[in-house]
C-alpha cells in the first residue's frame, strides 16, 4: 500500500533536485525554499552564512521552546555531474521502475524532502519538545558549513538532546563511522638547470618526503587497527588523491602541490598526523632556503570532521531503533556531519533512505520503498516528543 504522503514527497523532491546545489554554487535559492515551507508552519528559522554570503545553513525549530528536542539534519549541497554519463537530465527528477533518479535523490535530498513533508504533520501535534531541522552547506567538500550552525544551535534557545543525520544507510541505524581530515600542500621552490641543483630548489623533489611521511603514517594506522574493527577496510586510511608540478624533466621545478585525504577510525588521531606533517614541512622549507631564500612550504587544512564514536547507553540509538525496529550493529567507512553534532554534546546516529552505493554516480537514484520507510520512521517521531 502506497504511503499517504508519498506523492507530496515526490513533488518536494522534484523541487529540490531542480534547485541545483553543486557545492561550487550558491545554495541560497534552496535555503529560501526550505525556509518558506517551514516558516508557514510556524517554525522559527535562523540562517548562518559563509564568508561570501553566497551560501547558508538553515536551523528551524518547530514546537515549544523546550530543551530535549530532536534534530533532523541533512546537507543541501550535491556533488558535480561533470564528465558523468547520465541517461536522464540529472537536475530533473525522473521516475522509473520504482526508483527516483536525479542528482541528490539519494545523497541526500530524499531525506530532506521526507522531513519537510512530515513537518506539516508535526505542526499539528501537541509536542512537549521541539523538532529541530538543520540543513547545511558544503558537506560534500569537507563538512565545512555545519560547525557554525551547530554553534548557533547550542549557544542559546532550546537545547536539543538527539541528532539524527539522514545520510543514506538503507534506513539502518549507524552508530559509528570514520572521520574526515584533508590537507593541501603547496611547495614553492626555485627553477634552475637540473645539472645545477645548488642553483635552485626543486619543489617536486622536496614534495616526495612529505608524501612519504603520509604513506608511513598510513602504514602505522593499518598496523594499529584492532582485530575486532567493525569497519571495511578495518583501519583508518590516508591517501594522496591529487598531485602536480614541474615543467620538464631537466628543470628544477618551481612549484609543486598535492592533496591528501585522511579517513581516521575513532581510535586514530588525524590531527596528530597533520601536526607532524606541518613540522616536516618546516624542516624541508629550511633545507630549501639554503639555495632558494624565498622557498615556501605550506600545509593548508581543508577539512576536519571527527568520527562518529559509538555511545554507551545512547539516547539517539535507543530512539532510532524504536522508530525503525533495526537492531543490527552497523558501522560505515564514509564520513558525515554526525561527529560534529556529537562533539557538541548531542547524542547522535546516522539513519536515512537510500544506499551509499548509489551516491555520487551517474544515474543516482533512491528506491521509492526507501522513502516510504523514511516516512514511516519520521511519522512515529512525534509520539516520543509528547510526554
Amino acid at each position: 500500500m502506497t504511503h499517504p504522503h508519498l506523492n507530496d514527497v515526490k513533488a518536494c523532491l522534484a523541487d529540490l533536485i531542480a534547485l541545483e546545489t553543486v557545492s561550487r554554487n550558491s545554495n541560497l535559492r534552496l535555503i529560501g525554499y526550505l525556509e518558506q515551507r517551514l516558516t508557514v508552519l510556524g517554525a522559527r528559522c535562523v540562517r548562518t552564512a559563509d564568508e561570501t554570503g553566497t551560501k547558508a545553513n538553515l536551523h528551524a525549530i518547530l514546537g515549544p521552546e523546550a530543551d530535549g528536542g530532536v534534530v533532523l539534519s541533512g546537507h543541501t549541497d550535491v556533488v558535480p555531474v561533470d564528465g558523468q554519463d547520465w541517461s536522464t537530465d540529472p537536475f530533473v527528477m525522473t521516475e522509473q521502475d520504482g526508483r527516483l533518479y536525479g542528482r541528490g535523490t539519494c545523497d541526500m535530498k530524499g531525506f530532506i524532502a521526507c522531513a519537510l513533508v512530515m513537518a506539516k504533520n508535526y505542526a499539528k501535534q501537541d509536542l512537549k519538545r521541539p523538532v529541530h531541522f538543520a540543513f547545511s552547506y558544503d558537506e560534500e567538500v569537507g563538512c565545512l558549513g555545519a560547525p557554525d550552525m551547530i554553534r548557533e544551535m547550542t549557544a542559546s534557545g532550546p537545547q536539543p538532546r538527539i541528532a539524527i543525520i539522514g545520510e543514506p544507510t538503507g534506513m539502518g541505524v549507524v552508530t559509528g563511522h570514520k572521520g574526515l581530515y584533508s590537507v593541501r600542500v603547496e611547495i614553492e621552490g626555485l627553477e634552475a638547470h637540473s645539472s645545477k641543483v645548488e642553483d635552485g630548489a626543486c619543489a617536486v623533489t622536496h614534495a616526495v618526503p612529505l608524501m612519504q611521511h603520509l604513506a608511513e603514517c598510513a602504514d602505522r594506522w593499518r598496523a594499529a587497527a584492532p582485530d575486532d574493527s567493525p569497519f571495511d577496510p578495518p583501519y583508518g586510511t590516508i591517501t594522496i588523491g591529487q598531485m602536480g608540478g614541474g615543467t620538464a624533466a631537466n628543470i628544477l621545478a618551481r612549484h609543486a602541490w598535492f592533496e591528501s585525504l585522511m579517513r581516521p577510525a575513532p581510535w586514530d588521531d588525524a590531527r596528530a598526523v597533520g601536526d607532524t606533517l606541518r613540522q616536516r614541512a618546516v624542516d624541508i622549507e629550511v633545507q630549501m632556503r639554503r639555495h632558494a631564500p624565498a622557498a615556501r612550504v605550506e600545509v593548508i587544512q581543508r577539512s576536519d570532521a571527527p568520527p562518529l564514536r559509538p555511545e554507551i547507553n545512547s539516547p539517539a540509538e535507543e530512539l532510532a531503533r524504536q522508530l525503525t525496529g533495526d537492531n543490527a550493529r552497523r558501522f560505515v567507512s564514509f564520513g558525515t556531519e554526525a561527529g560534529q553534532f556529537q562533539s557538541a554534546g548531542l547524542s547522535t546516529v546516522v539513519c536515512g533512505p537510500g544506499y551509499i552505493e548509489q551516491a555520487h554516480k551517474p544515474d543516482e537514484f533512491v528506491d521509492i520503498s526507501q522513502l516510504e520507510a523514511c516516512l514511516d520512521f519520521l511519522g512515529k517521531l512525534p509520539a516520543h516528543l509528547m510526554d
